[in-house]
């Protein structure tokens, strides 16, 4: 009898997820530092895409589909947080 580990106790759920979360806070950043002050709504946008596509290239790469849903929506939603989070401190300082 083979026993079933659940999506949430896999040992790769978290290393499909964090990756993306860094790369938007990354992205943030940079767009805070290098972006003129009018540009921050127009270069976020893009660091989402980016943020999704790299998910989908994770996912891809992982070759399991238990949980992907699951690791699709923490990932991405997660990047929605930060990012959103990024815009009110943004807007706050003067973009």
């Amino acid at each position: 009898m083979t026993e079933t580990v659940p999506a949430e106790a896999s040992p790769g759920r978290w290393a499909t997820v964090l990756p993306v979360w860094v790369v938007a806070i990354i992205g943030a950043v940079l767009v805070g530092m290098f972006a003129a002050k009018g540009e921050y709504l127009t270069w976020l946008p893009i660091v989402l895409a980016t943020a999704t596509i790299l998910t989908f290239c994770l996912q891809i790469g992982r070759g399991t589909k238990d949980g992907l849903t699951e690791r699709m929506t923490v990932s991405v939603g997660g990047s929605v947080v930060i990012l959103g989070i990024a815009t009110g401190v943004l807007a706050l300082m003067g973009g």
